[in-house]
């Protein structure tokens, strides 16, 4: 009898067949669709893990993916190396280029807190709010980072919606900029930026370190790792620590984070009905932060004899460098030889700082 016990296949629940159904659909959208299947490949499996019973993997004190959930996330470790791979990968060249870029990408996290307060609006509390505002800064480790401090109980929920997002930013974002821009907007050609030399790449992420963390320092894990990868890259004196953030450890910490954030999501804690109002109020504020950032860009050529496309504005969520790549492309379909895409790189990487900040300013006030 004590076998029969141990049977897993007698302990399912019709939740956990729901969830089951949940985890192949991420799956077949990482394989079948590519969309963002680096993550959601990983988080996909966890799903699947962790609403088979008995098997003990997410266990409190003992359970294999819940050692990589409590030390890696709980922990806040494998968020801030995430960080510190992209700081590699991220060239701040186009932003130093046109400084007022920065301005797009500090506008586009409008969505975050105008959904902070339209989440407390549909009654949650204010850190759930917080939670569920930053996914409208489209940068998953961001939100997990920032729900695993303030509502670990909606940590899986929304770091799928934020990178579901993510990886959605070809559909959602187009038809946001063809409705709040004219062809002609769309026909703008930005000035050729000047050249940013090696010194001024190489000061900046010191520079950088040192303002943003006087002001925000809850910001650090994030913000210290960020620059750290960005120093390693513009140094060239550390190629091997490069490589290795940009590959090896980037790889090994999104195989963790991916699993032990979608084994979060059991039955119990994602079939809920305000894990609905979580992906949409998600989807706005994504929609808002993409029209805020376009919005600026349109509102700052009012004031300037040097116009900025207003498409680039629109690249100011974190999705880098997704965002980027489309306001490319929807200005190419309006000037195929107007090529926004360095341009639009700026505003791409100040929002991934842009959001960062805004995860400080909630964890000061609310952690």
């Amino acid at each position: 009898m004590a076998f029969f016990d141990q049977l897993g296949i007698l302990a399912v629940t019709p939740g956990m067949v729901v969830m089951w159904v949940v985890a192949l659909t991420l799956i077949y959208l990482a394989i079948g669709r590519e969309y963002e299947p680096l993550l959601l490949l990983p988080i996909g499996f966890g799903v699947l893990v962790a609403n088979l019973p008995l098997t003990g993997l997410m266990t409190p004190g003992e359970g294999l993916i819940w050692r990589f959930y409590h030390y890696g996330v709980e922990w806040e470790v494998i968020p801030p190396l995430i960080f510190l791979g992209l700081g590699a990968h991220t060239d701040f060249g186009p932003l130093l280029s046109q400084p007022r870029l920065i301005f797009l990408g500090a506008a586009a996290q409008g969505g975050v807190y105008a959904t902070f307060f339209a989440a407390q609006a549909f009654g949650f509390t204010l850190q759930e709010s917080a939670t569920i505002g930053i996914i409208g800064g489209a940068d998953g480790p961001t939100t997990i980072f920032l729900a695993a401090q303030l509502a670990p109980h909606l940590l899986g929920a929304c770091a799928v919606a934020a990178y579901s997002y993510m990886a959605l930013v070809p559909i959602i974002q187009p038809p946001i900029m063809r409705l709040l821009t004219t062809e002609q907007e769309r026909k703008i050609r930005m000035k050729k930026a000047r050249k940013v030399t090696a010194r001024e790449k190489l000061w900046f992420p010191v520079t950088a370190t040192i303002v943003i963390l006087l002001l925000v320092p809850a910001s650090a894990p994030l913000m210290a790792m960020f620059m750290l990868g960005n120093l390693f890259r513009e140094s060239k004196v550390v190629e091997r620590l490069t490589d290795t953030v940009q590959n090896a450890l980037m790889n090994i910490t999104t195989i963790f984070l991916g699993v032990a954030v979608g084994a979060t999501m059991s039955a119990d804690a994602f079939l809920r009905g305000d894990v609905i109002f979580i992906f949409g109020l998600g989807l706005a504020a994504f929609c808002v932060s993409t029209a805020c950032g376009l919005l600026l860009a349109k509102l700052m050529n009012l004031f300037t004899n040097d116009k900025i496309n207003p498409l680039v504005g629109a690249a100011g969520v974190s999705a880098v460098p997704m965002a980027a790549r489309v306001a490319h492309k929807v200005g190419a379909e309006a000037d195929k030889k107007n090529y926004l895409l360095m341009f639009a790189m700026g505003p791409n990487v100040s929002g991934v700082i842009g959001t960062v900040v805004a995860a400080g300013i909630f964890l000061t006030m609310l952690g």
